[in-house]
């Protein structure tokens, strides 16, 4: 654990400020949630929750099945990384930190396409062999919870791609239900 040298009071309700540095580095936004954890040393430990994460493997089976069935190359997104992909480098893609374009994205709480007219923006901040095809926001309880993204190289690899129309419900369609698996 690292130490930051800041110290702050719990007031008369139990709440303590998390710093705005801390906030910052670790992308902590207003009304986020964490998760609270003690360990047998009495430190408590804040940690920031993903509610998609929660389906992280059924959420990566359903990235594979659209490669496997459609040759769609996707990644399924929490509010701050890759949690799941298929058809792009696990590798590669996996665990990294989102883009700011895909954070406006999702911020945007509607479908994004990017059929050719526009400049192409990466999915992580790395930058990547894949921009962003098309992205829908995963809305759960009318909460931002991670966003559905459908990849394309960023040279062509020579194979066709799914019809742009097709390709863009289908994104749609994961987004949908992996919201609504949430809420049940």
């Amino acid at each position: 654990m690292k130490a930051t040298g800041i110290v702050r009071r719990i007031d008369d309700l139990g709440r303590v400020v998390i710093p705005k540095e801390i906030r910052r580095t670790m992308r902590i936004r207003e009304g986020d949630p964490l998760e609270i954890y003690t360990d047998r040393e009495g430190e408590v430990i804040f940690k920031k929750y993903s509610p998609i994460g929660e389906l992280a493997a059924f959420a990566g089976q359903y990235a594979d099945t659209l490669h496997k069935t459609c040759g769609l190359a996707v990644a399924i997104c929490d509010r701050d990384s890759v949690i799941a992909c298929a058809g792009i480098s696990k590798r590669e893609y996996s665990e990294k930190s989102l883009s700011e374009a895909v954070e406006h994205m999702m911020e945007s709480r509607s479908f994004y396409a990017n059929n050719g007219d526009s400049e192409p923006k990466n999915i992580i901040r790395d930058g990547g062999s894949h921009t962003v095809s098309c992205a829908m926001p995963i809305i759960s309880e009318g909460d931002i919870v991670g966003c559905v993204v459908s990849a394309k190289p960023l040279e062509g690899d020579g194979t066709d791609r799914l019809a742009f129309d097709i390709e863009a419900k289908l994104i749609q369609t994961a987004a949908g239900f992996l919201g609504r698996q949430l809420e049940s």
